[in-house]
């Protein structure tokens, strides 16, 4: 046959483009070609910072290249950092309601009042109400509704000698299990920023967990446990301070005392400005996932003199 040189160019180039459309069906009719190399789910490890100076002063003009970030003392890339005011936030309300607390409710009730009062953003926030003693019971689910918030606090309270008396199977303040119940029936359904304030003496008596496990189920939700020591010094000799610092140190939230000094109010003030003004921070960890472990997270600052206050670790989930 006789071409003429367009005719051959277009016929060589229908050719190629056929063969070329005939070797991708063949790649993609390939077993081992059904699936994108990169199918692994990529898996962002976020953390949540607070970064103070030697005065406790909160600093917030830090960039990523003032953070050096780690995993079981692997260095890690930090890919996403913000410090935003306005991102939404998960509240739960933890009052202990034992015995111990019954001169100080009223106090503990009041100051939550006016917490929601002050932080509640209703298209944005949501809180719940949860009350532990002798049981653990849920007042209000997460709600960004004031007036709902305001009846349930105003259902918790101690239990009557009655009650009291109706109960079996001993217990008395279940701390650790209202920990545990928020962090994983509540908390772990939810995204973004989440805490929980918890008022108590500190002493726990009768929970099924520890204060391990209630630790590892709010480090597994995400969840940063404030704790704030509200205790009458005229009831009982337990010490509850070292087990509510521990929660809060190894959850990355903060650990605060009601005092003469320093009010419930103030405390929620500061807690507020925490949560508001806090870093955060993600990274993709280099190590794959092989089986579901336990994870050291290490954040600490560049900038000489300031400490940072951030989760201890992470559950890395296959």
């Amino acid at each position: 046959m006789d071409f003429k040189h367009g005719d051959w160019s277009r016929r060589g180039f229908v050719l190629a483009a056929a063969g070329s459309l005939a070797g991708a069906l063949r790649a993609q009719a390939t077993p081992e070609q059904d699936e994108p190399t990169f199918k692994a789910e990529v898996k962002v490890v976020n953390v949540l910072a607070t970064v103070r100076d030697k005065s406790g002063a909160l600093i917030g003009d830090l960039t990523k290249d003032d953070f050096s970030l780690s995993e079981d003392s692997r260095p890690q890339t930090i890919r996403y950092f913000s410090r935003q005011t306005d991102l939404p936030l998960t509240i739960g309300l933890l009052v202990d309601t034992s015995m111990s607390q019954v001169k100080v409710l009223d106090y503990e009730r009041g100051a939550c009042f006016r917490f929601i009062d002050q932080i509640l953003r209703e298209r944005t926030d949501k809180v719940f109400v949860s009350q532990f003693d002798v049981s653990v019971q849920v007042r209000q689910d997460l709600t960004a509704n004031r007036k709902d918030l305001d009846d349930a606090l105003t259902s918790v309270d101690a239990p009557t000698r009655n009650e009291l008396r109706t109960m079996t199977g001993g217990g008395g303040t279940l701390l650790y299990d209202a920990v545990v119940r928020a962090s994983e029936d509540i908390m772990s359904r939810r995204q973004g920023r989440k805490a929980v304030f918890v008022m108590t003496d500190g002493v726990d008596f009768g929970s099924e967990n520890t204060a391990a496990s209630a630790i590892e189920a709010a480090q597994k939700a995400d969840t940063l446990i404030y704790s704030i020591l509200f205790a009458d010094a005229g009831y009982g000799d337990g010490d509850g301070r070292p087990v509510l610092m521990r929660m809060s140190r190894e959850t990355g939230g903060g650990f605060y005392i009601v005092s003469k000094k320093q009010t419930i109010d103030q405390i929620f003030e500061k807690i507020e400005a925490e949560l508001r003004g806090q870093y955060s921070l993600g990274y993709v960890s280099d190590k794959r996932v092989g089986i579901s472990e336990w994870r050291k997270i290490g954040l600490t600052s560049n900038r000489p003199g300031l400490t940072v206050q951030a989760r201890e670790r992470y559950w890395a989930q296959r």
